[in-house]
């Protein structure tokens, strides 16, 4: 079951209407109540006043319509009495000689608690005022329903017993749109989850204005936020609702349904609390929100564990932006920070000149392509980039002329010196059989390729520009003082996943057919070091992904566990689901221990490593974003994948 890992499956529900006519309404509540328990919906929300509808207007103060919402209740909760899930529906309730809007929280066939909106509209189609009370005219904290005492106010929050961080709040429509909404302070005060019984109309440009408040209002408040809208079977006197329903996850949409829907509809996703708990305890400012800290009252629920898979979904390659069009402006926006970067370096320095080894695979040419563009913005001799490509051992024809076709074509100054010389005499001097292809012919070509630009780099007053990546880093696929290491590395913070987008960016913008044809061939090339010699047909054989695992799943156990501090055996449950089509549950476990690690071995190598620009939200610089024991053990991490 999956409320261990903190996930709880909530639901927002729009159910056809007819205004004032409660029976009919109260049926479509139970069948939708009915719809998500087979779902496994665990808490589901309805919207503002659903019991009536939004619309009735001066029938508000029908004696009639009130009694039977009563009526309504207890239909409505005789349906859940054996159901467990908790539901949230919008009614009219008549209490202290007033009529309050309200969210009626119902479980197991009582009503736990009962908030009043706060926010009372009064101006163009909407006079609230007239019919509804504040919840600040209020005297009581508890009312009588159903000869039952029932909690009354805005001070309510509703705890699940066993997991006091799947803890929701609720605000009503208005409440939202205000200054400061009372799901700030909810928030603050352990709200993890807020729901919102909502009546908005349409008008032109209202759907994405409504979409932005709620998605940075759930990014403001580190929570997941559910929206629940009447719908379009309103009355449309004066205007017409369209029944939006909304999830969202810090910022992030889960989940909507399709506006302007006269049938039932409900749509439903799983949040995750603990991974807003864990940017929350992250976050310094919003720990310091003083005077956000009020008395609430607790209510007790009980969230049923009976979630037995993800319904949600999970991008395989989290670090690249989801749609065509955010790819474009994101992968734009990442080579300038790039850029930007080491042309400040460049200028701080006081240098005209920058080396890069230039291997034709993704890092170095991602690298290289950074250093042009560096160039320009600087307006510098592109020839001042001195291109020094080494061939050794495991150099492929088709690396090797990639690279030289990028050196010429961008125009800058390409220097050849073959390492195997060099490194055959090294091996001579420590006594290293040539015929021996281990971790010490491997790593002494990294570091003879390393002296070499270091040593060029002297010579022409220049800076070494580094092509590692984040990916290499995490999983410390690196020659500690080889490839390690540099005077600035730009690719420092980009993923392997990410810098093929980069680069096919590149591609697909440019005008030079060379360079376009040169860098879709680096993207279909086989990642690898090569530092084994090639095969009889002269081909590369030796292939990162056999030995580390496909970076497609290394990114994305490294995006879960860096980002939000997820459990392995979680981030296992969501690699599983995810991958379902391309990997075996054994598969991903097998990566995911070999992640793990590698992960906490290699720590040392990234106690060190040279400035580079931060490009996304994880970043492994020892100088802020990451830093940990070299020396630290792995095996709670390790066990913990079962």
């Amino acid at each position: 079951m999956l409320k261990e890992y903190g996930y709880v499956r909530v639901g927002s529900a729009v159910p056809s209407l007819k205004v004032a006519d409660i029976e009919y309404n109260t049926r479509e509540i139970i069948n939708q109540i009915n719809n998500a328990n087979e779902k496994q919906v665990q808490i589901l929300c309805f919207p503002e006043l659903a019991v009536t509808g939004y619309t009735c207007s001066d029938l508000f103060n029908q004696d009639i319509l009130l009694d039977n919402v009563q009526k309504s209740l207890i239909d409505i909760m005789n349906a859940t009495k054996n159901l467990g899930l908790v539901v949230i529906v919008g009614a009219p309730l008549r209490t202290e000689n007033k009529i309050f809007n309200t969210a009626v929280v119902i479980q197991n066939g009582k009503i736990l608690g009962i908030v009043p909106k706060l926010n009372i509209p009064n101006y163009n189609e909407f006079y609230e005022k007239r019919w509804f009370a504040s919840a600040q005219d209020a005297k009581q904290k508890y009312i009588e329903i159903l000869d039952t005492n029932i909690p009354f106010g805005i001070d309510l929050l509703f705890k699940d017993k066993q997991n006091k961080n799947i803890c929701f709040g609720i605000e009503i429509c208005e409440d939202l749109w205000v200054v400061n909404p009372p799901s700030n302070s909810l928030t603050v005060n352990g709200a993890t989850i807020i729901f919102n019984l909502s009546a908005s109309n349409e008008i032109i440009g209202k759907e994405e204005y409504r979409k932005d408040i709620v998605r940075v209002q759930s990014a403001k408040t580190i929570s997941a936020y559910v929206y629940t809208s009447s719908g379009v079977n309103e009355s449309t006197t004066d205007v017409v609702f369209s029944g939006q329903a909304l999830i969202y996850e810090n910022g992030a949409l889960l989940k909507e349904n399709e506006r302007f829907d006269f049938e039932s509809n409900l749509i439903y996703s799983e949040v995750d609390v603990k991974r807003l708990m864990n940017d929350r305890q992250k976050n310094i400012s919003y720990l310091n929100s003083n005077e956000l800290y009020k008395e609430y009252r607790n209510i007790e629920i009980e969230i049923q564990d009976n979630i037995e898979n993800l319904s949600r979904e999970y991008s395989k390659t989290p670090f690249v932006p989801a749609n065509d069009k955010k790819k474009i402006t994101t992968c734009r926006e990442i080579l300038n920070i790039q850029s930007y970067g080491l042309a400040k370096r460049i200028k701080a320095i006081g240098i005209n000149t920058v080396i890069i080894g230039i291997s034709g695979g993704l890092d170095s040419s991602l690298a290289f392509l950074v250093a042009i563009k560096a160039y320009e913005i600087l307006n510098l001799d592109k020839a001042n980039i001195i291109a020094v490509t080494m061939p050794g051992f495991g150099t492929s024809s088709r690396t090797y002329t990639n690279a030289m076709n990028l050196i010429e074509q961008y125009g800058a100054t390409l220097k050849e010196i073959s390492i195997k010389d060099a490194c055959e005499k090294h091996f001579e001097n420590i006594g290293q059989d040539k015929e021996v292809h281990d971790i010490t012919y491997e790593n002494a070509q990294a570091r003879e390729r390393t002296q070499v630009l270091m040593d060029i780099a002297n010579q022409k007053n220049g800076i070494v520009i580094g092509t590692g990546d984040l990916s290499e880093l995490a999983l410390g696929w690196c020659t500690y003082n080889g490839d390690h290491m540099s005077m600035y590395g730009v690719n420092n913070s980009i993923p392997k996943t990410l810098i093929k987008y980069l680069i096919k960016y590149v591609a697909d913008t440019s005008e030079n057919e060379v360079i376009k044809t040169t860098l879709y061939n680096i993207l279909e090339t086989p990642i690898s070091p090569e530092l084994l010699p090639l095969n009889d047909q002269g081909n590369i054989r030796q292939l990162t992904e056999e030995v580390v695992g496909p970076y497609m799943l290394n990114d994305f156990f490294m995006y879960h566990f860096l980002r939000y501090g997820a459990e392995p055996n979680k981030i296992l449950k969501m690699a599983e689901h995810t991958f379902k089509e391309e990997f075996s549950r054994e598969q991903i476990k097998e990566k995911l221990q070999i992640f793990i690690k590698r992960f906490f071995t290699n720590q040392f190598k990234r106690s060190c490593v040279p400035d580079g620009p931060k490009v996304g939200t994880i970043s492994l610089s020892p100088r802020g974003d990451w830093r940990m024991p070299s020396d630290a053990s792995y095996q709670m991490w390790y066990k913990n994948i079962i």
